[in-house]
């Protein structure tokens, strides 16, 4: 408990000059990065592990984060990849009989900033009406101009590539060898429990890095393709965008998740944009258009497809529709076995309201195996 009892003062700097003021868990330093907020009441490790998160500073509505500590098989990837945290009240203690350690030695394994004691409802209040934009998180709070000057040099998400920074720099194989199914995934910054979704269901995925072409993918001999999550702009993956361009030509069965998503429509010409504060948390609502069924989901993104474009187009068809903006929450492609959606159905944290997805997907690729080549 030391750590919080002997806390210093800590601030957050915004890109347009305003400041939040907070305390420092014990982990001296600061962190710079695009700030955003997630809704989401528990799975803060998943949340935290999430390379759809790298490069952001996370402000957690949540009012206490740590209470339950860390469980390292929970983890969505390797490290944390947030750039820095921001709560109310952060526990140093935790509970569960099941956790490997506390937060804060997990925070503090990786020299990761985070402040607490900070009122995160007049914070969240803010960028949801400002937008997102770039801060600073700093436990130096007597030098706010040379945060300013070194605040002004981080780029904007906008035209910012960040999958190639998080994927996989190898290939690797999750699943069992002798499934059924071959899927080759495109990992743009894929979380742990879509693979393990995949392999649930009786499919062997070979997991190959971001910049990887079709012919490389396609020398597997899968059954079918994966385009997954991640951060950043999907605009700059032009390598990803003509990956599914080709395998959609060619009527081979695709599945995208946010990030991949975005590319596929991009790949169909439908153009995206970044939202003024995005998607964040695991209590979202869409609309299954085709089934008139709701889901609650969980849901992590800034940018997201162009609705007008969307509707315009003669071969993609909206699914889904997240019911609070009516933002395009789904789409497939007319004639081709071709899916996506703009949120996670592996829910990791959240509601399993959406699982059905991966059927959907293992259902169209059996029966692509089917039809004579």
């Amino acid at each position: 408990m030391s750590q919080y009892l002997s806390r210093k003062k800590a601030l957050i700097l915004l890109e347009d000059g305003t400041v939040f003021h907070g305390k420092s868990i014990g982990i001296e330093g600061q962190a710079f990065g695009e700030l955003c907020f997630n809704t989401g009441m528990t799975g803060y490790q998943e949340i935290f592990t999430d390379p759809s998160y790298y490069g952001q500073l996370m402000v957690a509505t949540n009012a206490h984060i740590g209470n339950y500590g860390v469980a390292l098989s929970e983890s969505e990837s390797h490290a944390i990849q947030i750039a820095g945290l921001i709560c109310k009240n952060f526990n140093t203690g935790f509970s569960r009989e099941a956790a490997d350690s506390s937060l804060y030695d997990f925070f503090e394994s990786q020299k990761l900033v985070a402040i607490s004691d900070v009122d995160t409802r007049a914070l969240v209040s803010y960028i949801r009406d400002n937008g997102a934009m770039n801060a600073v998180v700093s436990t130096k709070t007597d030098d706010i101009a040379t945060l300013k000057k070194q605040l002004k040099e981080i780029p904007s998400m906008v035209g910012l590539a960040l999958a190639p920074v998080v994927s996989t720099k190898e290939p690797y194989f999750v699943g069992d060898s002798s499934a059924a199914i071959k899927i080759s995934a495109l990992d743009l910054g894929i979380k742990k429990n879509i693979l393990r979704n995949l392999a649930s269901r009786g499919a062997y995925i070979k997991v190959f890095p971001h910049d990887t072409s079709f012919e490389v993918l396609s020398s597997w001999n899968p059954d079918g393709y994966f385009l997954s999550n991640g951060p950043g702009d999907p605009e700059p993956l032009h390598s990803a965008q003509a990956v599914a361009t080709e395998i959609i030509a060619k009527g081979l069965p695709l599945f995208g998740i946010c990030l991949g998503h975005q590319t596929i429509a991009l790949s169909q010409g439908i153009s995206t944009y970044k939202m003024l504060n995005g998607h964040r948390g695991i209590n979202h609502p869409v609309l299954n258009v085709e089934t008139g069924k709701g889901e609650i989901t969980s849901q992590n993104h800034g940018f997201a497809i162009n609705r007008e474009e969307t509707e315009a187009h003669k071969e993609v068809i909206i699914t889904h529709t997240h019911l609070n903006d009516n933002t395009v929450a789904g789409i497939r492609v007319e004639g081709k076995p071709c899916f996506s959606v703009q949120y996670h159905p592996e829910a990791s944290p959240g509601p399993h309201d959406s699982s059905y997805l991966f059927d959907q997907f293992i259902s169209q690729i059996n029966n692509h195996k089917k039809q004579p080549s």
